[in-house]
């Protein structure tokens, strides 16, 4: 079942992920009259929150800097509503998804009806971020509504992700560190892409040096690849009772569903490879599962 999740994953987060990578989806913050792509990011992540402070966007959100997040908000609510944020993300999403896929509105309802009962029957208890997106999953456009579905799982994996993080005892600059020296996202633009500093960096490094996690080049040491490797792993397991709900032919027939869609999007060239959300190419993703 554990597979079956992080397939789930692979198989929602690249439909989610066009609110980051499609040309008009990075819009939104200038559409908005907020300034630049981050203060739009802030306030369209964190807007199923509310008028959030950015103290508390920071623990939900977990891997960015607060000076960066504090740039963002709460001045984002000055100008614009976490209500009106929300009906442009989930229209723009849905033009992006359709552009790709022209015949998708055909299958968005035989895809999102398995997918709401994964969504309407998942424990919201330590779950933030997934709660208050499993709220706005009743769009009446079909399109919306399968991209809203796929934001909730992906929430939901995410906030897994972040306590994963926390009973590990990493930060969110540690964690990124670690997932760097792994090679799980680009070393290049990662501290830059969170808003750390290179104090910030070298501080963290330092940390994880001094616990056996990475070598005095910053790369992960085998402990540090097998820390990595519990980390996805522990993720995944508190992320498969999303599917419990869900008969075996059930769940193969969404992903399988699923697959065609992402397959299109994967196509459309739209997700960078690698990238800073860490999405591995689902190939990529199956070799590694298959040669561990």
């Amino acid at each position: 079942m554990e597979l079956r999740a992080r397939s789930l994953w692979l198989l929602t987060e690249p439909l989610h992920a066009v609110t980051y990578f499609d040309e008009e989806c990075r819009g939104l913050g200038k559409a908005l009259g907020l300034k630049g792509f981050w203060m739009g990011y802030f306030a369209s992540r964190t807007a199923p929150l509310g008028a959030v402070e950015p103290s508390l966007a920071t623990a939900v959100l977990g891997v960015f800097a607060p000076g960066m997040v504090a740039r963002a908000l709460p001045a984002a609510w000055s100008t614009v509503s976490p209500a009106h944020v929300l009906d442009e993300r989930a229209r723009r999403a849905a033009d992006a998804l359709r552009r790709i896929h022209p015949g998708l509105d055909a299958t968005a309802a035989e895809l999102s009806g398995p997918l709401l009962t994964v969504v309407e029957n998942a424990p919201t208890l330590a779950r933030p971020l997934f709660a208050a997106n499993r709220v706005l999953c009743d769009h009446a456009d079909p399109v919306a509504r399968l991209w809203q579905l796929s934001t909730a799982v992906r929430e939901f994996r995410g906030d897994a992700h972040l306590a994963v993080l926390a009973g590990e005892e990493l930060d969110g600059c540690e964690a990124l560190v670690l997932a760097v020296a792994a090679g799980h996202v680009p070393k290049d633009t990662m501290r830059q892409d969170r808003g750390w500093s290179e104090e910030d960096w070298a501080a963290a490094t330092d940390r994880l040096r001094s616990r056996g996690l990475v070598d005095e080049r910053g790369d992960a040491t085998d402990r540090g690849r097998r820390e990595r490797t519990r980390i996805e792993e522990e993720t995944d397991r508190l992320t498969e009772q999303l599917l419990r709900p869900l008969t075996s032919p059930a769940t193969d027939r969404l992903l399988e569903g699923l697959e065609d869609v992402v397959r299109r999007i994967l196509a459309a060239d739209v997700l960078p490879f690698p990238n800073p959300i860490g999405l591995p190419h689902p190939d990529e993703d199956r070799s590694r599962d298959q040669s561990d």
